[in-house]
C-alpha cells in the first residue's frame, strides 16, 4: 500500500536479506503518472506561496520530489535513510538539472535536526505511520512557519470494520490504519487546520503496486527455483497480492492539507496543553 509505493524513511520488517527484498521491490516503489496526479491534486489545495521551502518526508526515490520541486519553484529537502533510494533520486535530480532546487538529505524520521519553523511545507506521502500519527502532527509542527501547511497521504480503511484477515494481515506491517474520518478527528484535536483532503481509489493500488509486484514475484520465482529460502518468501510476498486481489474495495488511502495556525500560544500548542 502507500509507503511500500513509496520509499520510507525505516524499512519494514522483513526475514529476507536485505538485497533480497531490494530485489522484490526495486522500481515498484516509484510514483507513476496516475499517482502523481493525487500529488498535483494535493498541491493545489495549498496557499499560494512564493518559491516555499519544503521538506518531503520519507522521499524514497523521488517521484513526488521531483514534482513539488516543478509545481512550487521553490526548494525541496528530501529526507531518506535508504541510501540505494537516494542514488536513484540523486541520479534524476541531475538529469532533470534540479540540483540547484533539490536538495538529498540521508537520516531518519525519529531523529530529525531541522531548526524550527525551516519550513514552508512538510509533506508526507506514506511515511508518517512509522512514527505515529499522532506523534508526527506534533513533531513536525515545530518545522512548519506559522500559517504553513503540512500535507499528510496515508493508508484508510473506507469503513471502520474491515475483513479480520485483512486486518490481522495488515496490523502487523502497518499498526494503526484508520478511517479517514479517524484521521480527521486526530488531525483536529492536534490543533492544525484541516483545510483540505480527498481519498484515493483502490484501483490505483492495483495498476501501479499489486499488478507490477504480482509479475516481480513470478520472475524471481524462476531465478531462485532452487532455493527454498527466498520461495518461501515470495510465498508470503504473495499473500498480500492475494488478498488485494480478494478485497480490492478496503484498498484505499487518503491525503490530508492540514494548515498550521499563526496563534500556537494562544491555543496552547507550544506547551502541550
Amino acid at each position: 500500500m502507500c509507503s511500500k509505493m513509496r520509499g520510507t524513511s525505516e524499512p519494514m520488517v522483513h526475514t529476507m536479506p536485505s538485497d533480497i527484498y531490494a530485489e522484490i521491490r526495486e522500481g515498484l516503489l516509484q510514483a507513476g503518472p496516475a499517482r502523481l496526479e493525487f500529488t498535483r491534486k494535493a498541491f493545489r489545495m495549498i496557499p499560494r506561496m512564493e518559491k516555499p521551502r519544503i521538506l518531503d518526508v520519507g522521499c524514497g526515490e523521488g517521484g513526488p520530489t521531483l514534482e513539488l520541486a516543478r509545481l512550487s519553484d521553490g526548494e525541496v529537502v528530501a529526507l531518506d535513510i535508504h541510501q540505494p533510494s537516494q542514488d536513484r533520486l540523486t541520479g534524476k535530480i541531475a538529469r532533470e538539472s534540479l540540483s540547484g532546487r533539490v536538495h538529498v538529505i540521508r537520516g531518519s524520521l525519529f531523529a530529525m535536526g531541522f531548526l524550527d519553523e525551516s519550513f514552508d511545507i512538510v509533506w508526507s506521502e506514506g511515511s508518517i505511520h512509522i512514527i505515529g500519527f499522532e506523534r508526527g502532527l506534533l513533531e513536525w509542527l515545530r518545522l512548519i512557519r506559522p500559517g504553513g501547511v503540512l500535507v499528510v497521504h496515508e493508508v484508510a480503511w473506507p469503513q471502520s470494520e474491515p475483513p479480520r484477515e485483512l486486518r490481522e494481515f495488515w496490523q502487523e506491517r502497518w499498526h494503526d490504519i484508520r478511517t479517514a474520518s479517524g484521521y480527521s478527528e486526530a488531525i483536529r484535536a492536534s490543533g492544525y487546520a484541516l483545510t483540505g483532503q480527498f481519498t484515493v481509489p483502490e484501483d490505483l493500488w492495483g495498476v501501479e503496486y499489486f499488478g507490477p509486484l504480482e509479475g516481480r514475484i513470478r520472475l524471481l520465482r524462476e531465478k531462485y527455483a532452487q532455493d527454498r529460502e527466498v520461495l518461501a518468501f515470495l510465498d508470503r510476498e504473495q499473500r498480500e497480492v492475494d488478498l488485494y486481489g480478494k478485497y480490492p474495495q478496503w484498498y484505499e488511502s487518503a491525503f490530508f492539507v492540514l494548515q498550521k495556525p499563526d496563534d500556537l500560544s494562544s491555543r496552547g500548542l507550544l506547551s502541550g496543553g
